[in-house]
Parts: structure tokens; C-alpha cells; sequence
């Protein structure tokens, strides 16, 4: 079944679930004592919609052990940045303070370790000379985070791409590097 959870009872996605008639549910991270027992009503919550694929999106709280590896391999993660450089916050921010060249997002599988799981697809843009933190947030999501995560999720929703003990297999083969915009299908470029 699919599903929509916040921990934020005002996130945009809410709505738009409602609006596409799935169901929308909040679980405020703030009515529980602490990071387990909102995992433990996080896991109970996904349980009852019998969710087999969890895409963050704008999940801004960190996850315990239990509750990722409890979901291993069906829990994934779009990052903005080129992983493994700028994990963590205000990527953005950092790329242009660091006067790079390219930016970009990373789509992953969630592990242990933070922003750090095993790579399924980055995409890359060049940077350009008037950039500021918000455009390059927007260009970003637009160029880049609304196709890569769409293909990721359709990939795994087909059973293509598969988590294993030695990372990551896209179509029976293991990937040696992270898939990239050029192998977009064309409905996701």
C-alpha cells in the first residue's frame, strides 16, 4: 500500500497526498520521549500500510540503528550533493563557499552511517558564475533531484535495482559506480 508521513503536521506533501487521494499521516516526532520510541511508532505506522519501499524526501530527522536496519535495503534517501563530499546540512552553502565547479544529489540506500549508504544514481550540473544559494537549491531540485529520485524509486518499485551484502545490483549486475542522468529512460529526463 502507499502512504505519506511527516513529522511535521504543515508539510506540503501531506497535502498533495491528500489531494491524490493517498492516505496522509502524521507522526510528530515531539509527542515522543525520545528517538526510539518515535522510530518504534514510525515502524508501527508503516507496518499497518504494509510498505515495502521507504523514500525520504525532505526528512529532516535522523533515523536510529533499529529502525534502518530493520528496513535495510528498502529504505532510500535523495541527498543534495555529489556524495561523499557535503554530507549532512547546507550543502548548497558549502559547495559555493568551496568555489567548486559541479554540484549535484546523490540518491542512496539508507545505512548506519549518515548521508553514507551505497550509491544507486548521482546527477551532476556545472555551476555557474551568478550562483547563489537559492538558485542553486532550485536548479538543483529541478535539473536534477525531480529525475533521479522518480527513476531510482521506479527501479526499485521493479525490482531492478536490489541492496546486497556488497551494495548495490541494477538489473542482476553489480553497480561499480552510482547510474548517472545519462541512463534516465526517457520519461524521467
Amino acid at each position: 500500500a502507499t502512504c505519506v508521513v511527516s513529522s511535521r503536521a504543515d508539510a506540503p506533501g501531506l497535502e498533495r497526498a491528500r489531494q491524490a487521494g493517498v492516505p496522509a499521516i502524521v507522526v510528530p516526532h515531539a509527542a515522543y520521549a525520545d528517538r526510539a520510541a518515535f522510530d518504534a511508532a514510525l515502524a508501527a505506522t508503516l507496518d499497518r500500510y504494509r510498505v515495502d519501499l521507504i523514500a525520504l524526501a525532505g526528512f529532516m530527522r535522523i533515523l536510529g540503528n533499529d529502525f534502518i536496519r530493520r528496513s535495510r535495503g528498502r529504505l532510500v534517501n535523495i541527498h543534495p550533493s555529489l556524495l561523499p563530499q557535503y554530507r549532512g546540512l547546507n550543502t548548497h552553502r558549502r559547495v559555493l563557499e568551496a568555489g567548486e565547479r559541479e554540484h549535484g544529489a546523490s540518491v542512496h540506500f539508507v545505512t548506519e552511517e549518515l548521508d553514507g549508504g551505497p550509491m544507486i544514481i548521482q546527477g551532476r550540473l556545472k555551476l555557474n558564475p551568478g550562483d547563489n544559494e537559492h538558485g542553486l537549491m532550485e536548479r538543483v531540485m529541478h535539473e536534477v533531484e525531480l529525475k533521479i529520485y522518480p527513476q531510482a524509486l521506479a527501479w526499485l518499485a521493479r525490482g531492478e535495482l536490489r541492496y546486497t551484502a556488497g551494495g548495490v545490483e541494477f538489473r542482476g549486475r553489480p553497480l561499480t559506480m552510482p547510474l548517472s542522468l545519462r541512463d534516465l529512460e526517457p520519461e524521467f529526463r
